[in-house]
């Protein structure tokens, strides 16, 4: 067990005092420890950890396995506390609650003697007030979920978001004894009880419609002190539990560059990414990479690409030195050809990023496109450098967007008739008279396999119909060989829509690469039809940008 990441844990807990959530809590937690014995506030703060507790562990299995929006579990717990402010504004509800309550703590009667001093309904009452409140906690909770992501057992993550719990709760116990007392040697309190029963349920309510509000409480500040605050702040969505970088592992070949150690790096702040040549996604984050190569290599950034391949035909060391120049990368690149390194990171995307701290630690990472400005400010604060302006990252994507798809039968998706697929056999295809949205066919003789279809003849051909406002085809041909395709839209020649890769709605395909057959002004639907000149021609995989 590590002692260290529990006491920060607990000092996390400790900080959601200062959270905007936690003002719906305090009345609720106040106004229950007035009421019954001394042990109350015990009861009532020991169930809030066990339901914390308990929603924090079941956030992390439902997050990791079905990948929920936080969004709408924060908003659904903000309905509830509105419905307890509702509940003590009403005196009528307010009865009827108290009575709905007063059933469990009878029930808890029978398990305790002592039942009468309200510790067991005070145990009932704060796991309701834990399980309202827990999505709220905001992005000190989402830390602590990412430490408990990390661990490596659940009993460490029971730990973790135990001491989380209790570090959470401590503030409110002491509020909870504090207010207690004071508020016992006010008459008032006694003599206005409803007065201040609907004070609370108002309070609940204004803190209710300030939290759903999405006020950033940045925006009220001057702008010195918003410099100050993002100064203070460091990096952006940085690991909460930052981890030693591993070691580079099986590399067959580094370009542009000696070999590399994550020991010899150490006092570098490092930006490692896993990419590959005809993955659409990692060449749209080329540009951004190649530039911060630019910016920062003398600050002492160095960035290293780590390729690791899709397809078989990307081992190439000749087919990636290419893609290299043609992306004018002048930072190291390494061959992960047995996927060794992408392996000792636990990696699982491309494109995926991991920035490393100049003692050899990943402190952020991300995955996919997107994030630019957010990576390359984490950049600048670990070299010391103030912040840039943030700039939106442009759409590359569209609502209703074409999916991508592969065509080899180990991953294809959406052919027109998928039962006619004969694997690694040279069959003769039929268009189907039409296609469905992103369905696509063959016709002509075509061999499909492992990863790849391979045209047997000129004029075989094969058919999309695809919404999006540009199509990638990764293809290729036999050493030695090229092979024509010609392609049509709509049943029309390709012209001004033709991609940059298929001037006058040809492509010529000499090589293993992802070419752009299509480049609309704005996404539509389209019917993109393919046909081959030559046997030889092999298509892998579609995919699609704005």
């Amino acid at each position: 067990m590590n002692l260290l990441e529990t006491g920060l844990s607990f000092a996390e807990g400790l900080a959601l005092i200062a959270s905007p959530c936690i003002l719906p809590v305090l009345p609720l937690v106040l106004s229950a420890s007035v009421e019954g014995g001394r042990r109350r506030p015990f009861g009532i703060i020991l169930g809030f950890v066990i339901a914390f507790t308990a929603f924090a562990l079941l956030s992390r299995k439902l997050v990791m396995l079905l990948g929920l929006d936080l969004d709408i579990i924060k908003y659904g717990s903000l309905v509830f506390l509105a419905m307890f402010g509702v509940i003590l504004l009403s005196g009528r509800l307010s009865e009827k609650f108290s009575a709905l309550t007063g059933r469990f703590a009878s029930a808890g009667s029978d398990l305790s003697s002592k039942a009468q001093d309200g510790f067991m309904s005070g145990v009932l009452i704060g796991m309701l007030i834990g399980l309202v409140w827990t999505p709220c906690a905001g992005p000190i909770l989402a830390a602590v979920l990412v430490q408990v992501i990390r661990q490596e057992s659940d009993l460490q993550a029971l730990f973790l978001v135990s001491a989380f719990a209790f570090g959470a709760g401590v503030p409110m116990l002491i509020i909870s004894l504090v207010g207690r007392k004071a508020m016992s040697k006010l008459g008032f309190i006694a003599n206005h009880a409803e007065t201040v029963r609907k004070g609370f349920g108002v309070l609940i309510l204004l803190a209710v419609a300030f939290i759903a509000s999405g006020i950033d409480p940045q925006t009220l500040f001057s702008s010195e002190e918003k410099t100050q605050k993002i100064a203070a702040e460091g990096l952006q969505d940085a690991l909460a539990n930052p981890y030693p970088a591993p070691e580079f592992a099986g590399i067959e070949a580094w370009l542009n560059s000696e070999p590399l150690t994550m020991a010899g790096l150490k006092g570098k702040v490092v930006l490692i990414d896993f990419w590959t040549y005809s993955c659409i996604n990692c060449v749209r984050t080329l540009p951004y990479i190649t530039r911060w190569d630019q910016d920062y290599r003398d600050k002492d950034l160095v960035i290293i690409g780590i390729h690791a391949p899709e397809f078989e035909f990307e081992k190439s060391q000749e087919n990636v030195e290419a893609a290299i120049r043609k992306h004018n990368i002048r930072y190291p690149v390494a061959l992960d050809n047995n996927l060794d390194t992408w392996t000792n990171f636990k990696n699982r995307y491309w494109p995926a990023h991991y920035l490393i701290d100049r003692d050899g630690r990943i402190v952020y990472t991300h995955f996919g496109e997107g994030n630019y400005a957010e990576t390359e400010n984490n950049i600048r604060y670990l070299l010391g450098l103030d912040r840039k302006t943030e700039e939106k990252d442009i759409a590359v994507t569209s609502k209703g967007q074409t999916p991508e798809t592969y065509l080899g039968y180990k991953r294809a998706a959406n052919f027109s008739s998928p039962e006619a697929i004969d694997r690694d056999v040279l069959k003769n295809y039929t268009f189907p008279e039409a296609l469905k949205d992103n369905q696509w066919a063959l016709e002509g003789g075509w061999t499909v396999s492992n990863e790849h279809i391979t045209a047997a003849e000129a004029g075989s051909s094969m058919k999309l119909n695809f919404k999006a406002g540009k199509v990638f085809l990764v293809m290729g041909v036999p050493e030695g060989k090229t092979v024509r395709a010609l392609l049509t839209l709509n049943g029309e020649p390709l012209k001004n829509l033709a991609g940059k890769d298929a001037p006058d709605g040809t492509v010529t395909v000499d090589r293993h690469a992802l070419y752009e057959l299509v480049s609309q002004p704005s996404p539509a639907n389209g019917l993109l039809t393919i046909r081959a000149d030559e046997p030889g021609l092999e298509a892998y995989a579609f995919t699609f940008g704005n």
